[in-house]
């Protein structure tokens, strides 16, 4: 029997409208997920995505700053910026790089140095941001990427202003030079050094980096899907960096240089007066011209590996054994300190002994000077004087004394990585020559005449001697002397430290004086081969800093010896000796006895300072010192001359020792 079902027509209807109210409730919901959703990206999130739109046609194109010029205190420029064209690439927009750097190198040069640092630099840069390729774009390449131009995105043609040194090699040492920012500059500076294709590298480039470089602008460009510009739609000014002057003369500097000849050395003249660096001079030299574009890493190579060191700046980095210039500090020591008197004498017989030692001292002159008084101990360099003054004073006062002076620490300078040099102390000795044994009474000795563990830098040595010049002020040596922030604005002097005493009694000053006078132009005096017809006196003090010792009655011919064991020659001076204007430091590597080539490098500087008496150059000398070099613009080049050659069998016998030799001339 079928069973019979029965319309249910009240229960259809609950069931209808239970079901088209989820219906009604899901597509409601549905509905408010939309509209939150729509109000999410409308309101809540449009700053971002118009943002990202933006993005898509906006970009911010850098502009970098014109670096700053700068002058020598006559005005003339030393470091300007010429216009040139550079290839950039933002990388995050160039696609396969490889493949993009393979497509670029036919149609513009490029080197694996060029692709080396391109590829180490954008390593460590955000993609977004530029990276350059290439420096200095040839005509014909930026005429053949225009045509291509289409072909490469994310690839800029930019215009930039490049580097450049008027004067070469001149300044190589003072300048410094900019280089292309490396991946060592961008994790040292920040990534915000990438938006500059150089930055300062070394000298005054270096050390007021921060100031020449300028800020950063940016251009707000408008591109089309081609990414082709359209329009600017705002723009941030770059601020163009300081302008600097320097207290160098390049005339002077020019004079030092040619009076160096082809001879290996350094000097620094200041001004007493102000502590300006008026002339610093290391040779050899070094065109900076040749680092600014990237140099080669076979040229980088031949000037690290040139024995006469051309990039190593001897005035700050350098130390040599002061020798006998310092004893006219040394005699203002014993003099201020009370344990001697300007007239006390003192018996040079040609040899010292300290009390119970069987070793003997040597004085300057084989026989001795006789009874000497604290001028003629300057002035005829005598030995013995100082050896007695030390022990006297033992070596705590004497390194008060030349800490006092400037020893043993930086002047502050400003270039960067100055070195302090050794100021002798048993603490030093413990410390770094502990093998050695501790501290002796002989090393006090021979510490008073600028042996031993001394190391001086010709700078603290030109400071010490323009103190003596300026009534015993010591005075920070400097090189800029002013500052322009915007080309129509007045320089701005900079300010500089107030000196520090070293001296109170200006007798004791005066007395120091006419011993460095008689040096010059006394009949004993170390250096009177200097002052003949001289119309202004010279104020000044040989000295010798001797490496090699004699076993014995060897004869050594130090011109059979290695250049790095010949003896130092040494000048420190001041001019005129009534009224200084100038003071300086000459040091010559290899030169022989202070007296015979450092005195007269320093007479040709003070004529060309006080008489505008230009040096006569060696044309033999300057072509030989070419020739040793592997750039033609270099200077002064002593490659030849500081080649270590083969030591005449005398030389075997001789040891490193400090010693002092200064003859009575």
């Amino acid at each position: 029997m079928r069973r019979r079902y029965v319309k249910n027509s009240a229960q259809e209807a609950t069931q209808f409208r239970a079901r088209a109210a989820i219906g009604f409730i899901a597509v409601a919901l549905a509905l408010v997920g939309l509209s939150l959703w729509y109000f999410k990206l409308q309101v809540l999130e449009h700053t971002d995505y118009a943002k990202r739109s933006e993005a898509n046609r906006v970009k911010q194109r850098p502009e970098v700053p014109a670096r700053g010029l700068i002058y020598d205190r006559k005005g003339r420029v030393l470091a300007d910026n010429v216009p040139a064209y550079r290839l950039d690439v933002v990388p995050g927009e160039a696609g396969d790089i490889d493949v993009l750097v393979a497509s670029l190198s036919k149609i513009i040069a490029l080197t694996p140095d060029d692709i080396e640092r391109f590829n180490d630099t954008r390593r460590v840069t955000r993609s977004f941001l530029p990276v350059t390729l290439r420096l200095r774009i040839t005509d014909e390449e930026a005429a053949r990427f225009a045509v291509d131009r289409w072909r490469y995105p994310g690839v800029e043609l930019v215009p930039y202003l490049t580097r450049r040194y008027p004067y070469g090699d001149l300044f190589g040492h003072v300048i410094g030079y900019v280089g292309r920012v490396d991946k060592q500059d961008l994790e040292k500076l920040g990534e915000g050094t990438a938006a500059f294709s150089h930055t300062g590298k070394s000298g005054i480039e270096r050390y007021y980096d921060a100031i020449l470089r300028g800020e950063i602008g940016y251009e707000q460009i408008e591109t089309n899907v081609d990414g082709r510009i359209i329009g600017s739609l705002g723009r941030i000014p770059a601020k163009p960096g300081v302008d600097l002057r320097l207290s160098i003369d390049a005339d002077l500097q020019r004079a030092a240089i040619i009076a160096f000849g082809d001879l290996t050395g350094s000097a620094v003249v200041l001004d007493p007066r102000s502590g300006e660096v008026l002339a610093m001079v290391s040779l050899p030299t070094y065109d900076p011209n040749l680092f600014v574009n990237g140099i080669s890493h076979a040229n980088y190579r031949l000037l690290m590996d040139d024995p006469a060191k051309p990039l190593f700046n001897r005035n700050v980095l350098g130390g040599v054994a002061p020798g006998s210039t310092l004893k006219p500090l040394i005699t203002l020591a014993g003099l201020d300190s009370g344990l001697r008197t300007p007239d006390d004498k003192v018996l040079s017989t040609g040899e010292f002994r300290i009390a119970g030692q069987k070793r003997g001292y040597r004085d300057s002159h084989g026989g001795g000077h006789g009874w000497t008084d604290a001028r003629k101990a300057i002035g005829d360099s005598v030995n013995t004087y100082y050896y007695r003054l030390s022990l006297d004073m033992g070596i705590r006062k004497f390194d008060e004394y030349l800490s006092l002076y400037g020893f043993g620490a930086p002047t502050g300078i400003d270039l960067a990585g100055e070195t302090g040099g050794i100021l002798p102390s048993p603490e030093w000795k413990a410390k770094n020559a502990k093998k050695q044994g501790p501290w002796y009474l002989g090393d006090t000795v021979i510490s008073s005449i600028g042996q031993g563990f001394w190391k001086a830098t010709p700078l603290q040595l030109a400071q010490g001697t323009a103190a003596l010049a300026s009534d015993g002020l010591l005075r920070r040596p400097h090189l800029v002397s002013a500052r322009r922030d915007d080309f129509d604005k007045p320089w701005a002097m900079v300010e500089q430290p107030a000196p520090r005493a070293i001296s109170r009694s200006a007798a004791n000053l005066q007395v120091v004086r006419d011993g460095m006078i008689r040096t010059v132009h006394g009949p004993g005096g170390t250096a009177r081969v200097i002052s003949g017809g001289l119309p202004y006196r010279i104020a000044g003090k040989t000295g010798t800093a001797q490496v090699v010792s004699r076993r014995g009655n060897v004869s050594i011919n130090p011109r059979n010896l290695p250049m790095h064991l010949r003896h130092r020659a040494l000048f420190t001076g001041y001019a005129p000796a009534d009224s200084p204007t100038i003071a300086l430091a000459v040091v010559v590597e290899g030169g022989g006895y202070g007296a015979s080539t450092a005195a007269p490098i320093a007479r040709k500087i003070f004529d060309a300072w006080l008489l505008g008496k230009m040096p006569e150059q060696d044309p033999t000398a300057l072509a030989a010192a070419l020739a040793t070099n592997p750039f033609a613009n270099v200077v002064a080049s002593a490659s030849t001359a500081s080649t270590p050659t083969a030591a005449a069998p005398a030389a075997a016998n001789a040891t490193v020792e400090p010693v002092s030799t200064e003859p009575a001339r």
